[in-house]
């Protein structure tokens, strides 16, 4: 028993050495947010968001959707800039948003939804500087909805929390972004549809700080943290459904927020 407790623990040790530290939703889950948004924009906010597009090289939203956390590989210097920007770090369980504390020099998730949001949405902005700030709107938004990306237990949003999946040694923050959803074997464009097919009746309101303290409180009371450091299906059963509420949520308050920012020409 030593013998095989020892062998996780070096297992565990290796998987966090070698592992980049997770950014957010896996690149699926992210492209799946852009669709549901997408689904939803009004004809003025489509046309106004293609136009920004275009200026990227890109026809969808889902096409900018992952670009935030590719500037690790594409662009360092900007990706160390922004780095801060994918989460939110509170105090405590109680999940208030405090800015001062927990957004020092504005650099969070819900800071940089504002400041981008507001880029968007003056067309006194030069468009390249706009188109900018639509990729990094529709990244952050899905972050946000994120539970672990609205952390407080001081583990790097679970990426310190080592656990087993199938087997294999990873962590938390990995389940989430993207082993959970992978498990589905679906595409991102199957998923959107199966997410589309459910109840419809989601909150498209409230701000960035609300989203956040939903997402922390998520990470405090719906056992997102396994009592043991093992996946098993029945934690898959129980919380994939949670995944899968907050990437409609997401969708449908990122349409709302380009709507608003963009159907206003």
């Amino acid at each position: 028993m030593q013998r095989l407790f020892s062998t996780f623990a070096l297992a565990l040790v290796a998987t966090l050495l070698c592992a980049p530290p997770a950014l957010a939703w896996g690149p699926r889950g992210h492209r799946i947010v852009a669709r549901l948004a997408e689904a939803q924009l009004t004809p003025q906010a489509w046309a106004e968001a293609q136009r920004l597009l275009a200026l990227r090289g890109a026809q969808h939203l889902s096409d900018v959707a992952n670009w935030a956390d590719d500037l690790r590989n594409t662009d360092p210097a900007l990706f160390q800039r922004t780095r801060r920007m994918h989460f939110v770090n509170f105090h405590s369980g109680d999940c208030i948003y405090d800015p001062p504390r927990d957004c020092r020099r504005g650099e969070c998730a819900v800071a940089a939804i504002e400041k981008y949001s507001a880029i968007l949405a003056n067309r006194a902005n030069p468009p390249a500087k706009r188109a900018e700030a639509l990729a990094f709107v529709v990244h952050f938004v899905g972050d946000i909805h994120q539970p672990l990306h609205a952390d407080y237990r001081h583990d790097a949003g679970g990426n310190d929390f080592q656990v087993r999946w199938h087997g294999r040694g990873t962590n938390l923050h990995k389940v989430w972004d993207s082993l959970m959803l992978d498990s589905t074997h679906l595409s991102a464009a199957q998923y959107t549809r199966k997410l589309q097919a459910e109840d419809s009746s989601i909150a498209t309101g409230g701000t960035p700080v609300e989203w956040a303290e939903e997402s922390c409180r998520i990470d405090r009371d719906d056992g997102v943290y396994p009592r043991t450091h093992f996946i098993d299906q029945a934690y898959v059963d129980r919380e994939l459904p949670i995944a899968e509420q907050r990437l409609r949520q997401a969708g449908a308050r990122l349409a709302a927020l380009l709507n608003r920012d963009l159907g206003n020409g």
